[in-house]
């Protein structure tokens, strides 16, 4: 073989606006294999007999619940637990819990000591997903250093989850069509500055692609935020958005409160 044709590829080191092998499959990216946070939205639902027990007995278990939590969010060791009250405001879900780890067997852990719980023989799981953080291809003009692949979550008294899904059509457009797209998505969501996004990937690892948190104390303008962004073009290209959870943050046993 000729030298051209056995050379290696290297890109020249500039920046671009747009990643033109977002796949890897020109220039074989190597595997990228740091160390990324995990993320776990377990949203639970109570059967209305754990109401119909005694008050003590209510009580205690409310209370076990919530020392196994407690414990949990006191760990350490790159473990984070945010946890938030929907009671009222979703028929089919009444708490969630936001766990954050590097490690996916603290999920499992930690959930088996809530499973041994009095509390956990009333409650449901309609829904859990799983996510893990990952530098965006996308570059945002309005912070050039991107999107980082480490997350400090529950700043705001509000968060808005919902898992999100791409039509195949977005795969198929160029990285540059793509590109213009986020950059209309960006620009119409640069003024809600009382908004925060937490976007991360569940390619692979579950039944969604994304889950998106968007982290406020302004329910009003996120409302405005979403309603903006339906009229961008990458709208066009949401395949699944829903269902979406209005979750309010308080301590876990200002949560436990508002079951019972």
């Amino acid at each position: 073989m000729s030298e051209k044709e056995t050379r290696e590829y290297k890109e020249k080191e500039t920046r671009r606006m747009v990643d033109l092998d977002p796949a890897g499959l020109v220039s074989r990216k190597a595997p990228d294999r740091a160390k990324r946070q995990f993320m776990n939205y377990a949203f639970f639902k109570l059967d209305p007999a754990f109401r119909r027990q005694s008050r003590e007995f209510i009580e205690a278990a409310k209370a076990e619940f919530a020392e196994v939590c407690e414990r949990w969010a006191g760990r350490g060791e790159g473990f984070i637990l945010r946890t938030y009250s929907l009671v009222g405001l979703r028929a089919d879900v009444d708490f969630m819990l936001w766990r954050i780890s590097f490690q996916v067997p603290d999920f499992q852990a930690m959930q088996r000591e809530l499973n041994r719980t009095t509390l956990a023989g009333y409650l449901s799981q309609p829904y859990s997903f799983l996510s893990m953080q990952k530098r965006s291809i996308y570059v945002d003009r309005f912070n050039p250093e991107g999107e980082g692949v480490q997350l400090l979550p529950g700043q705001g008294q509000y968060l808005f989850v919902y898992p999100f899904i791409k039509t195949r059509a977005w795969y198929d457009l160029s990285p540059q069509a793509r590109q213009g797209m986020m950059d209309e998505h960006i620009y119409v969501s640069a003024p809600f500055t009382g908004v925060t996004l937490n976007t991360s990937y569940s390619y692979g690892i579950d039944d969604q692609e994304f889950v998106v948190a968007f982290d406020s104390n302004y329910p009003q303008e996120f409302l405005d935020l979403v309603h903006r962004l339906r009229f961008t073009e990458a709208s066009q290209y949401t395949l699944r958005d829903t269902p979406m959870f209005t979750c309010l943050k308080k301590d876990i046993r200002e949560v436990l409160d508002d079951l019972a």
